[in-house]
């Protein structure tokens, strides 16, 4: 009875008339913003259909949870049930995708979702007093400003799945408030601080129509300049703004900031809440006391606000009194305590966690966090009022195309028990606004950089909100965007896109810049370098069940042997050329003349196969010189100089493919700490794999050098 009364109490329609001079009413829910804009994608999506058809749209919040729908049709009638609003909203854009790929409104089937994780966010670092500075990051800036931009990107969040939006940078408030007791603080006239408010408001409430949270993210402890000035305090915000200074706690920045929380809080009401960051420019501060600084600035501050509003609670990125990563059980129980004493927020508390540190997509095996190992604290027993988050940092490709359907779904598998509440998608240094990577002039159909890597979001969007989304759909819209002989794309990117989640499980790494798989790059002495197969050779793998090159030869050499589920040097080269091999069969035959955008898809699976098949063979010829070195034997020598000749081969590939379509690049927001509270901002140094090409060709010059030394017995 009561799922009747619902369906009597919709009264609201419209009539769509197609391109066919038929009608299509569209009988809705509300007059809701969001029921609008779900009936806008059907509008769109029905314009070329040839049948007259009611669709009616139906809120049943006791047959449904949240997000979840049915669709059901029934002669010449389609009811899309949600269980609220972004139900319905997922119902209607579920029929648009059918519809896209070409499938008549007549012959749509009965089908129903349901949301696997409640959070399945992005984190978008903004271009304006960011964490990380510099070239690659202020060449975002005038796209970032344009509400045309943010239309499209939560446009593609809605499609996608994707319910949250997190917004990060440094000191948020002075472009979205004029602090009431502290106007001195604001850098802006009324006039300027109108503008940033108007792209605030437009975003916030773009997102609210999409059935989209959002969270403004800080990091701690930061003030205007003009605050500096005015007050002399946090005065390193004066001379550099960094993000891992000397904390200032005096009382006068604590009212500050708490005040800023409040007041944000109350000018945005489409503003669904906040995070923040335990541990940035809090150095020198225990634990303890930033803790304290938390309770009494951020969360006092949200609960003085006039509404519930959720919150985003990072656990400590440091256990002891520096910037640095550092984890501790002591710390772990004492944020454990603090979270369990908050009931006063909207929902669970997120309670978030690096995955793997910088590089997510590495193995689904969760082995470190930010600073180190994570124990079960958190997890044990099950808490009651937070659920986990991980975030899937992405350091290691911006340019090349990415997409494995199989690691997504293993890792939600592995990852998601019932204390987990979802996951947040993004990097730290890149921005998917600007594009700066397309080199050709001819016609492409994406503007932005986001839509370039639309399956990148398609996967971990849709796979978040229903893991058991089969390949056909991801298949369905290669299809859909470049014909039927685009199918095997998905395959070949999901073997190809291996490449990189292979070398981050073989090669150990910690912070961003320890490793950029995309570019087979890493930190050596304060400098992102390629890895050299000598550096190769002797690094420590992150995942134990693969073993380094160094270590393989020791074992071998000594008679030793490797247990059936270890990934030796020679095994993973063999699976990095079988799959990527496959790969370049599988797309040999796809045409790409008077297509340019398929031509980039195309390209950059072959530029990730190739990069495989380079690191296939530098692996062949980092154990054979690692033999030579250890054992001796002229043989091994040379086979050490052809695999390396051969990977240069590769190499070469990789920049005949990517050389004319793609520009250098500039490193992303590439810093690091060099002398005390100073930072080292490389805005000149560009990537692109023609400029290590001379750093390859020295592999091969290593291996001809190279000298055994008999030792002595």
């Amino acid at each position: 009875m009561k799922k009747s009364l619902c369906y009597l109490a919709v009264c609201f329609y419209l009539i769509v008339q197609t391109a066919f001079a038929q009608s299509v009413k569209i009988v809705r829910a509300d007059k809701s913003a969001q029921t609008l804009y779900a009936v806008s994608v059907l509008k769109k999506a029905l314009l070329q259909q040839k049948a007259a058809y009611q669709i009616a749209l139906v809120i049943d919040s006791i047959q449904l949870k949240k997000e979840a729908y049915s669709i059901n049709p029934a002669g010449k009638k389609i009811t899309i049930t949600g269980g609220d609003g972004n139900g319905i909203l997922y119902g209607c854009l579920s029929i648009a995708e059918s519809l896209s790929n070409g499938t008549s409104l007549q012959n749509i089937k009965a089908s129903a979702e349901s949301p696997n994780l409640p959070f399945r966010a992005i984190k978008f670092n903004l271009p304006w007093d960011p964490y990380r500075t510099g070239y690659a990051v202020d060449l975002h800036m005038e796209t970032c400003k344009d509400v045309n931009y943010w239309r499209a990107f939560l446009d593609m969040m809605a499609q996608n799945r994707f319910n949250t939006l997190t917004l990060w940078n440094l000191h948020p408030f002075p472009y979205m408030i004029r602090p009431k007791n502290f106007p001195e603080a604001s850098p802006f006239t009324d006039a300027e601080l109108k503008v940033w408010q108007n792209l605030y408001h437009a975003i916030f409430r773009m997102a609210k129509e999409r059935g989209i949270d959002t969270y403004v993210v800080n990091w701690n402890i930061f003030v205007t300049t003009e605050f500096s000035k005015a007050h002399q305090v946090a005065t390193s915000n004066i001379k550099n703004r960094i993000h891992y200074g000397d904390a200032d706690t005096s009382e006068i920045v604590k009212k500050y900031n708490r005040e800023c929380v409040t007041q944000l809080l109350d000018e945005y009401p489409d503003l669904t809440g906040m995070g923040f960051t335990e541990g940035e420019a809090m150095n020198g501060m225990t634990p303890e006391a930033r803790n304290q600084w938390v309770e009494d600035v951020i969360i006092k501050g949200m609960k003085l606000a006039k509404r519930k509003t959720k919150l985003l609670f990072r656990v400590p990125l440091s256990a002891g009194v520096s910037d640095g990563g550092s984890t501790s059980v002591n710390v772990e129980k004492l944020t454990r305590k603090t979270i369990e004493a908050e009931t006063d927020f909207d929902g669970p508390i997120w309670t978030e966690f690096k995955f793997n540190w910088s590089h997510g997509h590495s193995t689904t095996k969760l082995l470190k966090v930010h600073g180190g190992k994570l124990s079960d604290t958190y997890f044990k027993p099950e808490p009651t009022n937070y659920k986990t988050v991980w975030t899937m940092r992405n350091e290691d490709f911006f340019c090349l195309r990415w997409g494995n359907a199989d690691f997504i779904r293993a890792h939600i598998a592995a990852n998601t028990p019932t204390y987990a509440g979802g996951y947040i998608i993004g990097s730290e240094g890149y921005i998917p606004a600007k594009d700066y990577f397309t080199k050709i002039k001819g016609s492409v159909n994406f503007k932005y950089a986001f839509q370039r890597q639309w399956l990148f979001y398609k996967l971990w969007g849709r796979l978040l909100y229903n893991p058991a989304t089969p390949d056909a759909v991801f298949k369905a819209e290669f299809i859909h965007r470049y014909g039927k002989q685009s199918a095997p794309l998905l395959e070949a990117y999901a073997l190809a896109s291996k490449t990189p989640l292979r070398l981050a499980c073989s090669f150990d790494f910690t912070w961003d810049f320890s490793l950029y798989s995309e570019g087979f790059m890493a930190m050596n002495k304060k400098k992102m370098s390629y890895i050299s197969v000598d550096q190769q050779i002797n690094q420590a793998t992150f995942d134990l069940d693969y073993v380094s090159i160094k270590d393989y030869v020791k074992a071998i050499l000594a008679k030793g042997d490797f247990k059936g589920a270890q990934i030796t040097p020679p095994i993973l080269a063999d699976q990095l050329e079988a799959d990527c091999k496959k790969s370049l069969t599988l797309i040999k035959n796809i045409n790409t003349a008077n297509n340019n955008t398929l031509m980039y898809e195309v390209a950059d699976v072959k530029a990730w196969a190739n990069l495989g098949l380079y690191f296939a063979e530098k692996l062949r010829g980092g154990v054979a010189l690692q033999t030579y070195r250890t054992k001796g034997a002229e043989e091994n020598k040379q086979s050490a100089i052809t695999h390396l000749q051969n990977a240069l081969a590769y190499w070469d590939e990789v920049v005949k493919i990517t050389r004319p379509i793609y520009n250098d690049m500039p490193y992303t927001g590439y810093t690091y700490p060099a002398d005390g509270n100073n930072s080292v901002i490389d805005n000149t140094s560009r990537f692109h794999w023609a400029l290590l090409r001379p750093d390859v060709a020295k592999d091969v010059e290593t291996a001809k050098n190279a000298t055994y030394i008999l030792k002595a017995k």
